[in-house]
């Protein structure tokens, strides 16, 4: 099987996970600048197989989405673009940031390590990739 990649998307930051070939268990990846993200991905999709691509769809408590979308939806585009074989899909990240924050507290991380928001990124992105997989195992 290939992976599946997800992407925390952020003007400034960009945190990245991926799950295993099997597609059972998401780990974080990294955190990278929002400007080196297509770059950084163009050299991990000529190492590693990746299926699809799920962007966290920011969305606001009403459903409608976020004013972050003004520059997620161009990103999306630059990735459907540079990316044609590997399918990209949206997937509801709402509360992600505070599930990140409670599992750095439970994990034990001291309040230093809890302020690194790079740190907070990539458990997001591993929160929406765990959430991802699981909604799609429900559909079989």
């Amino acid at each position: 099987m290939s992976r599946i990649l997800a992407i925390d998307y952020g003007k400034k930051r960009v945190g990245i996970a991926v799950s295993d070939p099997s597609q059972l268990i998401a780990g974080g990846l990294t955190t990278i600048d929002a400007q080196q993200v297509l770059t950084f991905l163009a050299k991990y999709l000529t190492t590693e197989n990746v299926e699809c691509i799920v962007v966290g769809l920011p969305k606001q408590m009403n459903n409608m989405p976020s004013e972050s979308m003004k520059y997620i939806t161009p990103f999306v585009n630059s990735l459907k673009n540079k990316f044609p074989n590997v399918r990209v899909e949206f997937f509801d990240e709402r509360f992600t940031s505070v599930l990140a924050h409670k599992t750095m507290l439970i994990g034990g991380l001291k309040k230093k390590d809890r302020q690194n928001k790079a740190l907070v990124d990539e458990i997001s992105a591993t929160i929406i990739l765990q959430d991802y997989m699981e909604s799609q195992r429900m559909k079989i």
